[in-house]
């Protein structure tokens, strides 16, 4: 996938980005191989690479004081627990946006009540930035629309448990340990104060 346009999101001040004179060598399904050269200390240069893919966006939904979980079931992965969320489209106009469309489709669930809480960066050698959110107040529920390579089963959890599965790295659940660890009910999910970052278009 190649960023032409991009879009402006928040990532973390310490984010590693790929530099605007790489060049893409590879142009994959998921993802895209950039290299350039990079001057060394001593003033000679060597080429670098990294790889970009796709951001993805994992929502913490509320309803009526639960958790909402999703067993993941895909034909390369088997079935994992997690929360609804997915890839950023192209289509897609900011990240938000993808949140609420992920959400929906993989739940039916739709809310009016959204904050961004935490962007993390999972490999510091891969342009890819995982944006966390909390959602609450449920304004409707519709029919689920699953891609062919999902099989998904919805649950709702008391929060100590999904917590207690957080912190096991169940699944993908750990993923959101860093926003479980400043709370210790389903009302402090939603105190927690929106992530601040560096704004960049990608």
């Amino acid at each position: 996938m190649l960023y032409d346009e991009g879009m402006k999101k928040i990532v973390p001040s310490s984010a590693v980005l790929i530099p605007d004179e790489a060049e893409c060598k590879f142009q994959g399904v998921i993802y895209d191989v950039y290299q350039w050269q990079q001057e060394l200390f001593d003033g000679s240069k060597t080429t670098f690479e990294m790889l970009r893919r796709p951001d993805t966006v994992v929502v913490i939904c509320i309803v009526d004081d639960k958790i909402l979980v999703i067993k993941d079931e895909q034909p390369h992965s088997g079935m994992r627990l997690g929360f609804p969320g997915g890839r950023v489209d192209d289509e897609d106009q900011d990240i938000l946006l993808a949140a609420k469309r992920e959400v929906c489709e993989e739940t039916g669930y739709m809310f009016d009540q959204w904050r961004l809480v935490n962007v993390f960066q999972p490999h510091t050698k891969i342009e890819w930035f995982v944006h966390i959110f909390v959602a609450r107040g449920v304004v409707g529920t519709t029919d689920v629309q699953l891609d062919a390579g999902e099989k998904i089963i919805v649950d709702l959890l008391p929060f100590d448990e999904v917590r207690n599965q957080v912190f096991k790295k169940i699944g993908y659940l750990g993923d959101a340990r860093t926003v479980f660890e400043k709370v210790d009910a389903t009302a402090g999910l939603f105190e927690l104060p929106e992530f601040t970052g560096k704004e960049i278009k990608r």
